[in-house]
C-alpha cells in the first residue's frame, strides 16, 4: 500500500519572555479522548501529491482542522516527516508561520467514524477537540512522536 500524504502548518509565536510557542491541536474522537502526551498534533491533513500542490492542501487543511485561515507571514518549509507502521505509514509536508491566534476561536471541522466499533452506528466527531500553545519542550512531549522533528527544524530556521 502507497504512503499516505499529508501537509501541514505550524503555527508559533514568541512569548512575553522570547520563548518560542507553538500552536497543537488535541487529536479528536474516542480513541485520543483520555489521552494527553503523544496525542496533539500539528494541524494538518491528507492530499493527492499528484494532483494538489502540498502548500494548498497545507493551507486547506489547516482551515478545516481550526475553522481560521492560516496567519499572513512568511511561510518556512520544515521539508518532511515520514512516520507510521505497516500499511499505516504516512508522508507529512510541514511549515511553519509565525501567529498569534486565540485557541478560544478555533471551530474545528467534523469527521463521521462508526462508534462503538461494529455497532452499524456512525457519530460525528470534531477534528481537534481542543488547541493549545505549547513552549517547545512541552510541545515535545505532547506531539505525535512522528512529528517531533518539526519541532527541531523551526528551532534551526530561528534564531535565539
Amino acid at each position: 500500500m502507497a504512503d499516505k500524504h499529508s501537509a501541514g502548518v505550524l503555527v508559533f509565536r514568541r512569548s512575553s519572555n522570547g520563548a518560542v510557542e507553538v500552536l497543537l491541536g488535541h487529536m479528536g474522537g474516542p480513541f485520543w479522548a483520555r489521552k494527553d502526551l503523544g496525542a496533539w498534533s500539528i494541524p494538518k491533513g491528507e492530499y493527492e501529491p499528484e494532483t494538489e500542490d502540498a502548500r494548498l492542501a497545507a493551507s486547506r487543511e489547516f482551515t478545516e482542522e481550526l475553522g481560521l485561515p492560516v496567519p499572513d507571514g512568511t511561510w518556512l518549509p520544515l521539508g518532511e516527516v515520514r512516520y507510521g507502521s505497516g500499511a499505516g505509514k504516512k508522508t507529512l509536508t510541514v511549515w511553519a508561520v509565525e501567529g498569534d491566534l486565540d485557541p478560544a476561536a478555533v471551530v474545528p471541522g467534523t469527521f463521521q467514524l462508526e462508534w462503538p466499533p461494529r455497532s452499524g452506528r456512525f457519530a460525528e466527531f470534531p477534528e481537534i477537540d481542543r488547541a493549545e500553545w505549547f513552549d517547545a519542550a512541552t510541545a515535545r512531549d505532547k506531539l505525535v512522536a512522528g512529528q517531533r522533528p518539526c519541532l527541531d527544524r523551526l528551532a534551526e530556521h530561528l534564531p535565539d
